[in-house]
Order: C-alpha cells, then sequence, then structure tokens
C-alpha cells in the first residue's frame, strides 16, 4: 500500500490545521500531544508532528511528502526545493518592524540594530531600501531587545499587536503578510501523483469554502 507523510507544524498553525484537515475527512487516531508520529483514520496517511523550521527539510529530502508551515520560514530558508501549491490561508499574520513607542533611531552614521530570528529576509528588507544595518538573532523575547538597549528595533511576526503593545512597542512597517502553505516534495508529486492530488484536490476544496 502506497503511503503519505504529512508533516505538521508545531504552534498556532498545528492548531488551525486540525478542523482544516477535519473538513477533509482527515483526524489524528493517536495523542497528538505526546507522539511525533501520528496514525490517522486513513491507513494510508500519517503525521510528523515538528518544528515549523524543520518542515521544509523533512519535505525536501522524503522524510514527508508533504508539509504545512509558514510562509515566513520559506521565505528565511528558501522553498526552491519544494512544490507550493497551496495558499491554506490560515496562521495568518504578518512579518513586521517595531521599535519602542519613543524611540530615537540613530542619525549619527551608526547602523541600525535589528533584532530578529529572519536574519535572511530582514537583510534583504534593509538593503532593498538601501539601508545597511547591524543584525542580532534572536529566538524568542523579542520584544525585550528594545527596552534594554540591545537592539533599536525588531523584526518578528506580529498577529493581533496585543503584545508589542504590552511591551510599549509600536509597528512602524509591515514587511510582507505571513499564512501558512502546504508543500510537496517534487519525488512524491511523481512517484505518489494520485494520492497526493486526491488529498491536495480535498484541500483546495476546503479552502475555497472557507
Amino acid at each position: 500500500m502506497t503511503t503519505l507523510t504529512i508533516a505538521l507544524s508545531k504552534g498556532r498553525i498545528l492548531e488551525d490545521s486540525l478542523p482544516l484537515l477535519e473538513k477533509i475527512g482527515l483526524k489524528p487516531a493517536g495523542d497528538i500531544g505526546r507522539l511525533l508520529r501520528v496514525p490517522t483514520n486513513h491507513a494510508d496517511v500519517n503525521l510528523l508532528i515538528i518544528r515549523p523550521a524543520d518542515v521544509p527539510t523533512f519535505v525536501e529530502y522524503g522524510a514527508a511528502d508533504m508539509g504545512v508551515t509558514g510562509k515566513d520560514v520559506l521565505m528565511e530558508h528558501g522553498g526552491e526545493a519544494l512544490y507550493e501549491p497551496l495558499d491554506l490561508g490560515i496562521a495568518r499574520c504578518r512579518l513586521s518592524v517595531a521599535q519602542k513607542r519613543d524611540a530615537v533611531l540613530p542619525t549619527d552614521g551608526r547602523r541600525l540594530r535589528v533584532a530578529t530570528k529572519y536574519l535572511e529576509l530582514t537583510r534583504r528588507h534593509f538593503a532593498a531600501k538601501g539601508q545597511q544595518v547591524e543584525l542580532i538573532k534572536l529566538y524568542g523575547s523579542m520584544e525585550l531587545a528594545p527596552l534594554v538597549g540591545l537592539a533599536d528595533v525588531i523584526v518578528d511576526l506580529v498577529d493581533t499587536g496585543k503584545t508589542l503593545k504590552a511591551n510599549g512597542l509600536v509597528e512602524t512597517e509591515i514587511i510582507t503578510e505571513i499564512s501558512a502553505r502546504m508543500v510537496v516534495n517534487k519525488a512524491s508529486m511523481k512517484m505518489k501523483h494520485a494520492l497526493v492530488q486526491d488529498w491536495l484536490g480535498r484541500l483546495r476544496e476546503a479552502v475555497a469554502r472557507g
């Protein structure tokens, strides 16, 4: 029997993915809170529950046939080795620049210090404006960086903006809108074409219905 493995991103994308999968008749048949590899109610489909940043790697190298991850991850790490056939329209947010409400940004020739985990996206964004910046890589607690003088601004994902507001930061620029995408391994698209297209078709219909 030909089987299909779908990698799902932990966190908010997983929370939004499960109701969408349920709409197309696909449900986990194991403890999704404990297991990393989860069977489903379809014997030919398994789920992997992994970090969002790892989804493109698992799919590219064939450890998963399909995967769901944010457009931010694909833009940062490069998605050229994958097919990206479908915007799922879930886990919507935006990648933005933010700073302290009363911040005075450098005008003395010093490079702007930017804290982010999106080094490539941030570098490209400021380079497109002709601005060289000093990048500081952080993996979390991004809002702290301007408050303690580590950085002038941050580049991070913003959903409601409540966390920024609570920490005295304001959103000054939207770099790009983000949503979760379905990606497919190129070999799987050929070798498991019927199975992949079947589930992609169901997802497209579900997304179109809203």
